[in-house]
C-alpha cells in the first residue's frame, strides 16, 4: 500500500471527528458563556490560547530556521561557532517566560477575586450580619446526595434536581454535602466547585438570558456519577416572583373519587411521604416532589413520560446503580397508573397561569 493510499484511509476517520466536534446540547459548555462569571473563565482560555500558541509558533519557527539554515552541508567540517555562556540569550529566555506570565498572572488574579465574590450580608469571617442583610439577595443552600440534587431557599421551601433563578441577577450558592465529596458545575455559567461534606462554600452565578442551562456533579462521586444531574431554569423576574410565590402556597389535595385522589393514596400508603416531600410536607430523604410535573427529566437524566417513570418506580436500580430509592415491582397496575397521574398533577406552574 502506497503512503498516499494509508494517508486516503483516515480522511473518513478525521472528517467524521470534525462532525462530532460540532455536536452537543445547546448551554452545556463552558465555550459558550451565557453569564458573566463563564464570560471571564472563557476569555482566560482564550488568552491562555493566544500565549501558548505564540510559544508554539515562536519555538516550531526557530527550529526549523535551525534545521534549514544551519544544518550541515557537504564538505562543511567546520565546527559551529560555540555560544555558551551568553549573557544575551539567557536574559531572552528568561525574561520572555516572566512576561508571558505575568500576561497570564495578572487577568487570573483579579478574576479570581472577582469570582469568589461574597453577598453583602456576609462578613469578612463569613458570618452574615443581621442588619446588614440586603433582601434583594438570593443564596440557596445547595446539598448534594449520591445521586441527586437538594435546593433550599431562603423564603423556607425546597426544590430537587431542578433550580429556579432570576434572569440578570446574581445568585449565590452555598454548597456542602450529604454523604460523599460532589462537584457543582454548570459550565455555560460559571466554574465547578466542590460540595464537600462538613464544609460549606459560596460561589455565585448569574443567567444573562432566560432558559434552562445544563449542570454536572464534575467529581467521581459512586457508580452513577455519569447520571447526577441538574437543571437551572433562569426567568424572568416576575415570573421568578410567581414562581416563588407559587412554591410556598400550601398543597391542595387532589378533588374525592378522582384517580389523582387514589394516586395520593398510595403515595402515602406505600411510604412514598416518607422520602419525598410534596408542598414542605414529609421527609427530605430524597427530592421533593413539589413541582414534579414540571420538570424536563425523571431523576435528572431520564426522558419525561409514563413510561420512563412507571420503570423508574418499579426498579430505579436498574436505571441508577447504587441509588437509594427501593424498588416497588409488585405494586399492581391500577396502583401505578393512579400514582403516577398523581404525580404528573404535581405542577407549579399551573398555579402561575
Amino acid at each position: 500500500m502506497t503512503k498516499r493510499k494509508s494517508v486516503l484511509r483516515f480522511l473518513p476517520l478525521t472528517a467524521m471527528l470534525l462532525f462530532l466536534a460540532g455536536c452537543g446540547e445547546d448551554r452545556l459548555t463552558a465555550l459558550d458563556p451565557y453569564g458573566p462569571a463563564a464570560q471571564w473563565i472563557y476569555d482566560n482560555m482564550i488568552l491562555s490560547l493566544y500565549v501558548m500558541a505564540l510559544v508554539v509558533i515562536a519555538v516550531f519557527t526557530l527550529f526549523f530556521i535551525a534545521v534549514v539554515k544551519f544544518r550541515r552541508k557537504p564538505g562543511d567540517d567546520e565546527i559551529p561557532k560555540q555560544v555558551e555562556g551568553s549573557k544575551a540569550l539567557e536574559v531572552t529566555w528568561t525574561v520572555i517566560p516572566i512576561l508571558l506570565l505575568i500576561i497570564l498572572a495578572v487577568p487570573t488574579v483579579q478574576g479570581t477575586y472577582f469570582y469568589a465574590e461574597e453577598p453583602p450580608s456576609v462578613g469578612a469571617s463569613g458570618e452574615g450580619e443581621e442588619e446588614d442583610v440586603q433582601p434583594e439577595e438570593i443564596i440557596i443552600d445547595v446539598t448534594a446526595h449520591q445521586y441527586w440534587w437538594q435546593f433550599d431557599y431562603p423564603e423556607g421551601f425546597t426544590a430537587g434536581n431542578e433550580v429556579y433563578i432570576p434572569t440578570g441577577e446574581k445568585v449565590w450558592f452555598n454548597l456542602t454535602a450529604g454523604d460523599v465529596m460532589h462537584s457543582f458545575w454548570v459550565p455555560a455559567l460559571g466554574g465547578k466547585l466542590d460540595n464537600v461534606p462538613g464544609i460549606e462554600s459560596m460561589v455565585w452565578l448569574q443567567a444573562d438570558e432566560p432558559g434552562v442551562y445544563y449542570g454536572k456533579c464534575a467529581e467521581l462521586c459512586g457508580p452513577s456519577h455519569a447520571l447526577m444531574e441538574f437543571k437551572v431554569v433562569a426567568l424572568e423576574q416576575d415570573e421568578y416572583d410567581e414562581w416563588v410565590a407559587a412554591m410556598q402556597e400550601e398543597e391542595v389535595l387532589p378533588e374525592e373519587n378522582t384517580i389523582e385522589a387514589d394516586g395520593r393514596q398510595v403515595f402515602e400508603d406505600q411510604g412514598c411521604i416518607g422520602c419525598h416531600a410534596v408542598e414542605g410536607q414529609g421527609g427530605a430523604q430524597g427530592p421533593t416532589l413539589t413541582n414534579f410535573a414540571d420538570r424536563e427529566r425523571i431523576a435528572g437524566v431520564f426522558e419525561f413520560n409514563d413510561e420512563t417513570l412507571e420503570s423508574w418506580i418499579r426498579n430505579p436500580e436498574e436505571m441508577k446503580q447504587d441509588n437509594n430509592m427501593p424498588s416497588y415491582e409488585s405494586l399492581s397496575d391500577e396502583d401505578m397508573e393512579a400514582l403516577i397521574a398523581y404525580l404528573n398533577s404535581l405542577s407549579v406552574e399551573e398555579k402561575m397561569n
